[in-house]
This record gives C-alpha cells, structure tokens and sequence, in this order.
C-alpha cells in the first residue's frame, strides 16, 4: 500500500503541475492570469488523478509481479541445491 501511496501521489502532482500550466497558458500576459482557476482547476486534476489511480498503477503492479518472480527464482534456486546435495 505504501508504494500505491507514493506512486499515486506523484501521479497526482504531475497532472496538478501539468494543469496549471495549461491553464497559465490560457491568460495572455502574467497579471491576466485567474489565479483562483488556475488553483481549482489543478487540485480538481489532482483529486481525479488519485480516482484514477484507484483502477491500478502499472509501476506498482509491475514491481509486485518481478518480486513474485525473484522469490520463486530464489526458492526454485533452493530446491536445486537440495537435490543436488549442496
């Protein structure tokens, strides 16, 4: 859970970061700016990055498979020691 956490939560604060500059590219010159659209519109972006997240994260998935995958290969590595009497 803990790598679902911190996967999720850079996920959500790239598509945060990703918002407001296209939102900031909306206003002409810097003091056209809505500032306050800028800041809703990315923590919306945010909090539907984090319900996203909820359907799976490839990058936490994919390193739960190649654990799985390294403790058979060592138990499988195991095994072969003890049949041949190592």
């Amino acid at each position: 859970m803990n790598e679902w956490l911190k996967a999720s939560g850079i996920r959500a604060i790239k598509t945060m970061a990703q918002t407001a500059i296209a939102t900031i590219g909306c206003g002409y010159v810097i003091s056209d700016v809505a500032w306050g659209y800028v800041a809703s519109a990315s923590f919306v972006a945010g909090v539907l990055s984090i319900l996203t997240s909820l359907a799976g994260l490839p990058e936490v998935e994919n390193k739960e498979i190649v654990d799985k995958a390294t403790a058979i290969k060592v138990e499988t590595d195991r095994a072969e020691e003890l049949e041949d009497g190592v």
